[in-house]
């Protein structure tokens, strides 16, 4: 049986977050049909453009992402910090990009003398839309209805677009988020529709990497209207090199650990290279003392080896039995084998 959002996340026990939605139709979300002939790869670029300019928009930011051919995967970080910081009219300017908003709202901006009434009213919309800026299901709603509509405009029928509503993964701590944002980066190569990261067309590492070759813009907003524009895509999280979840305010590693990382971990899942393991190890598993075995086994089954949750086996439990998720908790094995006890 399915848990409520509010169960399953939870920005004070953790902020980071593996999404994943799947179309219902046989018919792609993405690529190509090889029974019609027919072509979605344009769907992509929506799903890429939409993720990134709501991200612009709520206190969400994206670590990783790949979209396939008939789901996508994301790795999502609410940003708690930038969402106790927006002002009134942050919240009411931001919140207007995805409806229209609200009278008593527009009458504020504008500078209008508000009744007591309509102030009572204004405060509850304020408190009502700051919590939704940084809620994933809001963030997750928008995103797939826009898609969904566009889709079947295109498609020239109605209904369902996808098979239900999205799961999510909470990643409790390091290793689980290291694993998880592998797992989404290299879904490509373990797929067997690239051979290489460059080749690894929408997802996140190719744009980090493709960034890496591009010469240096100031892309710095001037004000916080241009940073909501529509126009605007937000950059991804940034790598901060941070110790610990809780200390950081982007992704905690340093990229060139990350880069070093992934393309140690995609030569050895490659499906023409099946059992490759080099014998240099990356820095990053020696520094989260992870066994390059369970590592390699984490980047091609990680969505399978756990179910809502992900991290160490004891915070596993403790999220479990303080979220009155159930008693039983998927992943003790894998859990074990990517922590390893001092």
């Amino acid at each position: 049986m399915t848990s409520a959002r509010r169960i399953l996340i939870d920005a004070e026990s953790t902020p980071f977050y593996h999404i994943i939605n799947r179309c219902v139709r046989r018919a792609f979300l993405c690529g190509e049909d090889e029974l019609t002939g027919k072509s979605y790869e344009h769907r992509r670029g929506w799903i890429v453009d939409k993720v990134k300019a709501l991200s612009a928009i709520f206190c969400i930011d994206v670590c990783a992402y790949a979209v396939m051919n008939n789901h996508y995967h994301l790795v999502l970080k609410i940003d708690t910090d930038k969402a106790k910081s927006l002002s009134n009219r942050e919240v009411i300017s931001r919140w207007c990009k995805v409806t229209k908003g609200h009278d008593v709202a527009t009458k504020f901006m504008n500078g209008e003398t508000l009744i007591e009434g309509e102030r009572l009213l204004l405060d509850g919309l304020l408190a009502e839309w700051h919590e939704r800026l940084s809620s994933i299901s809001w963030f997750m709603r928008c995103l797939n209805e826009e898609i969904a509509r566009r889709a079947n405009r295109e498609d020239g029928c109605k209904g369902a677009f996808w098979e239900g509503r999205f799961k999510s993964q909470a990643l409790l701590d390091e290793q689980a988020l290291l694993a998880c944002m592998m797992y989404v980066d290299l879904n490509p190569i373990r797929a067997g529709i690239a051979n290489t990261l460059q080749a690894s067309d929408y997802t996140s590492i190719q744009e980090r990497i493709n960034e890496l070759n591009t010469p240096d813009k100031d892309t710095k907003p001037n004000d916080e209207s241009e940073l909501i524009s529509s126009e605007r895509l937000k950059p991804l999280a940034q790598f901060d090199g941070a110790a610990h979840l809780a200390t950081q305010s982007g992704v905690p590693f340093h990229f060139c650990d990350y880069l070093q990382l992934i393309d140690w971990t995609g030569r050895a899942i490659r499906p023409d290279k099946r059992g490759f393991i080099d014998s240099s190890r990356p820095k990053l598993l020696d520094e989260l003392g992870i066994s390059s075995d369970a590592w390699i086994t984490s980047a091609k089954e990680f969505r399978r080896q756990y179910s809502g949750i992900s991290g160490r086996w004891d915070a596993m439990c403790a999220f479990k039995k303080q979220h009155n998720c159930g008693l039983w908790c998927k992943g003790k094995a894998s859990s074990n084998a990517l922590h390893p006890s001092p």
